[in-house]
């Protein structure tokens, strides 16, 4: 299934995509999607049947914002350096262990909402990125297959990064990765049955129409179950909790100087096989 929000920020309303691409509303069926109903098996073949069945009324798309496809997320962890080929356009050595640092649910937007330059930026950034998104409990998991079987879905994540405030200011990286709309999600979320490799994705990223980025799941450093089965023996993950895993190269810190960190008036447009695109104007803070 995908499953949607849709409305304006903060009134969003529970919709499902058809294979017809028909949008849904599930509002008479569930209050919202979030970490409650992916964790709950009875509700989502709620969904299914009505889906099947036909009963569910379509929604008018005309002017209807997308917001992003969970609600109540409970912590965003991330990964950083794993792809190899990321890791080889910035220097780095390919890490012996998953990087492991956080993102604010709060900096989570829209897929095609607004991106702001934090003030004073020079050096904000693009990454595109494969979200998983938890739908059982996972704590001190064994195995990268159990922990494929503790994921709801995957979305689209683009973790806007800004690499002054994340490597040269000193201390963690979280400066750089928490300024406010740095986190758009969506525009779906993918059941996880609807993708059955996560690790034969192809993942590309658009600036102003030019292509940046271009890569693949595949060259993932730390596979997706490995990244949750990794992240579990450290913290337990909730049902909504996101893992965001990465990204390929091609980001603006690996190019050669002038590098073409983002402005106010760009476009990026981003996309993961199957989940979907997105679209964001920047503009400045």
């Amino acid at each position: 299934m995908k499953l949607l929000r849709v409305g304006t920020a903060g009134r969003e309303r529970p919709a499902l995509l058809d294979p017809d691409r028909t949008l849904r509303d599930l509002s008479g069926i569930v209050a919202d999607i979030d970490g409650t109903l992916l964790a709950d098996e009875d509700a989502l073949g709620r969904i299914r049947s009505a889906a099947a069945a036909g009963d569910l009324p379509a929604l008018d798309t005309a002017g209807l914002r997308t917001g992003p496809p969970l609600a109540r997320i409970g912590k965003i962890v991330c990964i950083g350096l794993n792809y190899y080929d990321h890791a080889r356009e910035t220097g780095a050595e390919p890490p012996a262990e998953p990087v492991v640092f956080f993102k604010a649910p709060d900096t989570v937007v829209g897929p095609d909402d607004t991106v702001l330059i934090p003030r004073g930026s020079v050096k904000t950034d693009w990454e595109v990125e494969l979200a998983v998104v938890i739908g059982r409990t996972a704590r001190y998991l064994e195995s990268a297959e159990e922990a494929l079987a503790h994921v709801a879905g995957y979305a689209v994540a683009h973790d806007v990064s800004e690499r002054e405030f994340q490597i040269e200011r000193g201390g963690t990286w979280d400066k750089g990765k928490n300024c406010e709309t740095f986190n758009p999600l969506g525009p779906w979320l993918v059941t996880a049955d609807e993708v059955p490799d996560p690790q034969n994705l192809s993942l590309r990223l658009w600036v102003n129409g030019e292509l940046k980025q271009n890569g693949t799941t595949a060259e993932q450093i730390f596979p997706v179950g490995e990244v949750v089965r990794y992240v579990s023996r450290f913290m337990t993950l909730y049902p909504g909790d996101v893992v965001n895993t990465g990204t390929p190269a091609g980001v603006a810190m690996g190019h050669p100087e002038p590098k073409p960190y983002l402005r106010a008036g760009d476009v990026v447009e981003l996309e993961v096989t199957g989940l979907g695109r997105q679209r964001q104007v920047l503009a400045q803070a």
